[in-house]
């Protein structure tokens, strides 16, 4: 699991997620993630590039998206493929974290 960190204007980090978010990519992204939970207001997760996302890789999404949550702060996901955004609705991730198919909704979500 690759995991790439951008800071945009406005204050909203940009997480980039490539690869399988299965048991290894959960262990690869579970610090990185907590750190930004407790660092970081706006949160924007790119999953474009994630292929596989697996009940421990939904933990490592949702554990952080309440932390920054309950610190104030919003996170969205953006652009998930047919594959994982059916994982996210079938487990109801998505009325945790709130999904974006264009990165300008996306954006105006953490406004």
């Amino acid at each position: 699991m690759k995991v790439v960190e951008e800071e945009l204007p406005g204050g909203i980090t940009k997480v980039i997620l490539e690869g399988r978010l299965d048991i290894e990519g959960a262990a690869a992204v579970d610090l990185r993630m907590n750190v930004l939970a407790g660092s970081r207001t706006s949160v924007l997760l790119d999953i474009q590039g994630v292929s596989f996302l697996a009940s421990m890789g939904l933990r490592s999404l949702v554990i952080p998206a309440r932390a920054i949550k309950s610190r104030g702060g919003r996170i969205v996901l953006f652009g998930p493929n047919e594959l994982v955004g059916k994982v996210l609705k079938t487990s109801g991730v998505d009325t945790v974290i709130p999904v974006h198919h264009d990165l300008s909704s996306a954006l105006a979500a953490l406004q």
